[in-house]
């Protein structure tokens, strides 16, 4: 099973819709730093904290060892992003979930393969996983999360559905 490393916005989003699951069953395991975890706990009350904590066999929260590296990196991003692209360093993961576009700039630089919520999402649909990206999509926006026009576009074309 591929090593997956999972950044806070993503398992917010996915969350919010009802959909976090869907990283369980497109990749068995994942993995966040303790940074994320502190970062979806902040919020009393989480939807995400509460169904993170129901996912402890699959879900795994791992302390980063590098704390040099976290010092260098914190001045562009924010802590969570940080052990997110350390931890996918440390562990050789082969897989980052991330939709910070700085910290996925820093990570691939650093050699490490990032997608982002919408690319879950979209390989989840082409698993059969979900029926369709575009309410999914419309969940995203509802809860808040930013996806321009142009960006839906193209996933929406890349998946196959028509573009609204």
């Amino acid at each position: 099973m591929r090593k997956v490393v999972v950044n806070s916005s993503p398992l917010i989003a996915l969350s919010g819709i009802r959909q976090l699951d869907i990283l369980r069953k497109l990749y068995g395991e994942i993995h966040i730093p303790t940074a994320v975890y502190d970062e979806i706990s902040a919020k009393p009350n989480s939807i995400c904290k509460r169904l993170v904590d129901d996912a402890t066999d699959w879900i795994k929260i791992d302390s980063i060892s590098n704390r040099l590296a976290k010092k260098l990196f914190q001045s562009r991003l924010h802590a969570g992003e940080v052990e997110a692209i350390i931890l996918s360093q440390e562990l050789e993961a082969n897989l980052l979930v991330i939709d910070d576009a700085l910290a996925k700039k820093h990570a691939q630089y650093l050699g490490i393969c990032v997608t982002g919520t919408l690319g879950v999402l979209m390989r989840a649909r082409q698993a059969n996983l979900i029926g369709a990206l575009h309410p999914q999509i419309k969940k995203l926006r509802q809860n808040h999360i930013y996806i321009s026009e142009a960006l839906v576009a193209i996933c929406l074309k890349m998946v196959g559905e028509d573009v609204c």
